[in-house]
């Protein structure tokens, strides 16, 4: 079995101390940036691999941090995974991703199991609207000593750093759009409004409308999960309606989506007789073959840098007084073929 390189291997090929070398391995800026080159450099050529549990037990770090996620066969939490990998790796931390299928129950193992193998923080974006009440989570609320950083779906709790987007603003452009293409009779699809996210998609689509002298009207706001057969349900209550809408906005692609097949089944035109547009940006927006779909981008990449940028200012933070960011990224609208009836629109 081939022995394992040790600093003192790396110390001995380059005529400094094991000190020097575990210094320059761990960035210490006493050593100077032209030796913490070398030693890494040397470290790689040699297959150095840096002991895990004696860095942790020596820091009190296990470089170790838990992303929670309702789901993650999705474009967007698997980009938003992919920026926080991208943030942290660098920085030597590993990432231990769950999903909790929207179920509170493993919501709560997955907050408590994180907790119990000391990871170094969570960053987490909600399936539980009442997470107040998760026990896992008030077990991070009492250790200090574990930064939480929500990112998407949050809940506003006084010294909890989030990252999110502006949902109002998102809503509000897409129905503005909508309007501006001669759409008045406009349905939302609406996620669970208890949570934050759907709820300041919906404010924004109601503001839209009474800004523009359009009279809001409850019985166009159907609440749909967000997939493909809710977003078909949805619209065949809408179909139904004595008087149809004009157009659809849909707090989620997946439930947009659906809606375009009822409607184009059920031999209405897209756009011509109803708009749709979605949230999210998924992948397949852009790739429908004859009707590509108007939404709103999440920029879930740099919300997971961002969310990972917040967490590393917390874990490096050396102050009595707790950091504490609620980042807010801007939205934007990618206007496609489902809505632009008007060209010039």
């Amino acid at each position: 079995m081939k022995k394992k390189t040790t600093i003192y291997d790396i110390a001995a090929k380059l005529g400094l101390t094991a000190a020097t070398v575990s210094r320059a391995l761990n960035n210490n800026t006493k050593i100077s940036l032209n030796t913490r080159k070398l030693v890494l450099e040397t470290a790689l050529e040699m297959n150095y691999e840096q002991n895990k549990l004696a860095l942790a037990l020596k820091s009190g770090k296990s470089y170790n941090v838990g992303v929670i996620v309702p789901r993650i066969d999705s474009n967007f939490f698997s980009s938003v995974i992919r920026g926080i990998e991208e943030e942290l790796y660098p920085k030597g931390y590993h990432v231990i991703i769950c999903q909790t299928h929207n179920q509170e129950n493993i919501e709560n193992e997955k907050i408590n199991s994180l907790v119990n193998v000391q990871v170094d923080g969570i960053l987490m974006s909600i399936s539980n609207a009442n997470l107040e009440e998760n026990k896992g989570f008030n077990k991070i609320l009492k250790n200090k000593k574990t930064p939480l950083v929500f990112f998407d779906r949050k809940k506003d709790i006084k010294g909890i750093s989030s990252v999110t987007i502006d949902d109002f603003k998102g809503g509000y452009d897409a129905t503005k759009h909508l309007l501006d293409q001669g759409c008045r009779r406009i349905a939302h699809l609406s996620n669970d409004r208890k949570f934050e996210i759907f709820r300041n998609r919906y404010l924004g689509y109601k503001q839209a409308l009474l800004d523009n002298g359009i009279e809001f009207d409850e019985s166009l706001v159907i609440e749909t999960q967000s997939n493909v057969l809710d977003g078909r349900r949805a619209a065949r209550l809408l179909l139904d309606m004595e008087t149809p809408p004009d157009a659809i906005f849909s707090s989620s692609d997946f439930a947009a989506l659906g809606a375009i097949q009822e409607i184009k089944e059920s031999g209405f035109n897209i756009p011509e007789d109803i708009c749709v547009v979605g949230f999210s940006n998924e992948p397949f927006t852009r790739f429908m073959e004859l009707t590509t779909i108007t939404t709103v981008d999440q920029f879930p990449l740099e919300m997971g840098r961002k969310a990972a940028q917040v967490f590393l200012e917390e874990v490096s933070n050396t102050e009595d007084t707790k950091i504490t960011k609620n980042v807010v990224l801007i939205p934007e609208l990618i206007i496609r073929k489902s809505s632009l009836k008007n060209k010039e629109g």
